[in-house]
């Protein structure tokens, strides 16, 4: 089955910056949504036509992929609104913000405490890839047809290096 809008692809993949620095494998396959919320869409539209079997080499620049680094998005907000065991590279979804940061942060960001100080913490609501041009390398493991509930949602379930809310230390991208 070759790729088109609303079917399913499981990839694995390498990611690497311009440096050549690896920056995150997927070596068990995770599927995604082609036509939905999951993937950039410069890489659907590379992988559009191919079929299981497929490797792919892209080059991403920011604005293909994360976009540039945005000064706007960082945050310097007291120390006292957050909780004592907060770290740095903890997450926080823009929604849950405590009550009393800025009101310019957008509530629909991701949050990632980028330092702390004795009296102040520094949010970064950008992306960790903004401003990164990238290297991906892909692998199309299987493709089959989207179900109507994956559809509906826009979503096979996991969208590409979504970043989810996680304990300090774990790095993971997807």
């Amino acid at each position: 089955m070759e790729i088109t809008e609303q079917c399913v692809v499981a990839l694995t993949w390498i990611l690497k910056d311009t440096l050549g620095e690896e920056l995150d494998v997927l070596d068990e396959p995770v599927e995604f949504l082609v036509g939905g919320d999951d993937l950039l869409p410069r890489i659907e539209e590379a992988l559009q036509g191919h079929s299981a079997g497929a490797s792919l080499a892209l080059h991403l620049e920011p604005e293909d992929a994360f976009g540039d680094f945005n000064d706007q998005l960082l945050f310097l907000e007291p120390r006292s609104l957050f909780p004592p065991e907060i770290e740095e590279g903890m997450t926080f979804d823009g929604a849950a913000l405590p009550a009393g940061v800025n009101p310019d942060a957008p509530r629909d960001a991701l949050y990632t405490v980028a330092e702390i100080y004795p009296e102040h913490v520094v949010l970064d609501g950008n992306h960790p890839l903004a401003g990164i041009a990238l290297r991906l390398q892909l692998k199309v493991q299987a493709v089959r047809e989207a179900t109507e509930d994956e559809i509906g949602r826009g979503t096979a379930g996991t969208g590409f290096f979504r970043i989810q809310p996680q304990a300090p230390g774990n790095d993971l991208l997807h």
